[in-house]
């Protein structure tokens, strides 16, 4: 289905009954991120999967300000307020992850529990926000300039996703073509608008987290088991589990254990 907010039309979809779960994906991802996971969640839960603006079958907007992860946030509130849901499991992944963050710590009524996977509170320093900015800006000109799939081989090939290589070549094949399936000022608008540089550091924010809250990453990928171990550090109530054998992307690369995880925490 599709429900307007702020004029942007965003693609939802909804699957079984119980607890309202909503599922944001990552960057370059969309709704078929979390299809492998819905015949187990769906028993228990009411599965809300959103297309994040500037991806998948919702709207790309040209409006850069609609963007903004503040603003997004909003929307997702504007859509749980619509489905009549005043209260959801939120889980997030890599760029949804902050997104997830940022709605928990915006409207934390609406969160039950809060799972993040490979996400961040941001960049802490204002110099390094405005590195990334730059850097988010010549990545974007180039996906318009050159085009999705040139774009899609390149961000397959960084090395955040080098433990992906191992993954059987039709899983592979099924991300890449769920991935061109994006249109390149989608793409562009959303690093500019909700990239890591742009959104605010949340990182003094994170006491503010109430809710019960699981940060799962990769033992592979050392930056983001760095983050999480220093976001233990700012709150000691966030619960934290690192996988063996997996990288940045943990849904894909051990999904069978992830959605065990997922589900322990949720009926716990």
């Amino acid at each position: 289905m599709n429900i307007v907010v702020d004029d942007v039309a965003y693609h939802v979809e909804i699957y079984g009954q119980g607890e309202p779960f909503v599922l944001l994906h990552g960057f370059t991802g969309d709704c078929s991120t979390w299809y492998p996971f819905i015949p187990v969640w769906k028993k228990t839960c009411r599965l809300i999967l959103i297309d994040i603006i500037g991806h998948g079958k919702t709207d790309s907007s040209m409006d850069i300000c609609k963007y903004n992860i503040l603003t997004v946030a909003s929307h997702i509130k504007e859509i749980l307020m619509e489905l009549n849901v005043n209260a959801a499991h939120v889980l997030g992944y890599s760029m949804g992850g902050r997104l997830a963050l940022t709605f928990a710590i915006k409207y934390p009524d609406f969160v039950r529990k809060l799972v993040l996977e490979s996400a961040s509170p941001g960049l802490a320093a204002e110099a390094e926000r405005k590195e990334r900015r730059i850097q988010d800006e010549k990545l974007g000109k180039s996906i318009v300039e050159e085009g999705v799939e040139k774009f899609i081989d390149k961000w397959e090939n960084i090395p955040l996703f080098e433990s992906q290589q191992h993954l059987p070549s039709f899983i592979k094949d099924n991300i890449k073509k769920q991935r061109l399936q994006n249109n390149a000022l989608g793409l562009q608008l959303s690093l500019l608008g909700m990239g890591t540089g742009q959104q605010p550091s949340w990182w003094d924010d994170l006491h503010k987290l109430t809710r019960e809250t699981l940060l799962i990453t990769g033992e592979s990928d050392t930056k983001f088991c760095g983050i999480a171990k220093q976001i233990k550090e700012y709150n000691h109530q966030i619960q934290w589990r690192k996988i063996k054998e997996a990288g940045h992307a943990i849904h894909v690369e051990k999904s069978e254990i992830f959605g065990t995880i997922v589900k322990e925490f949720l009926s716990n």
